[in-house]
């Protein structure tokens, strides 16, 4: 469903890098936390509002990036999603990242990140 190869915005990848500069938490898996956490929240993804650009550098495989959720990564956004595209499917996991990230990003060791999951 979701594409092999996926990556996200500049901005979120930076973060990603940031919190893992900071905690010790590879992308990857923080992507993943910061995901679950957006979608147990508010946040919902409309495409017609969507004009992020996908542009960053770290372009990883689904396996890499969702690891041991992608079954329930893409099980989650189908049920949010049902009417979208495999095409906008990605991006929609990338606007969760983003938006989990945002929550998480100012953590500056694993102790205090730890505690507030």
């Amino acid at each position: 469903m979701l594409p092999n190869r996926m990556q996200l915005s500049r901005q979120t990848e930076e973060q990603l890098k940031r919190l893992k500069g900071h905690t010790g938490i590879t992308p990857n898996i923080a992507a993943r936390l910061a995901f679950f956490r957006s979608v147990e929240g508010d946040f919902r993804y409309l495409p017609q509002q969507d004009n992020k650009k996908l542009d960053g550098t770290l372009i990883l495989d689904k396996i890499t990036w969702l690891g041991e959720t992608l079954n329930t990564t893409e099980l989650v956004l189908t049920m949010l999603y049902p009417d979208l595209e495999q095409k906008t499917l990605f991006k929609a996991w990338a606007a969760h990242v983003e938006d989990g990230i945002a929550a998480m990003r100012n953590y500056r060791n694993l102790k205090d990140f730890t505690k507030n999951l």
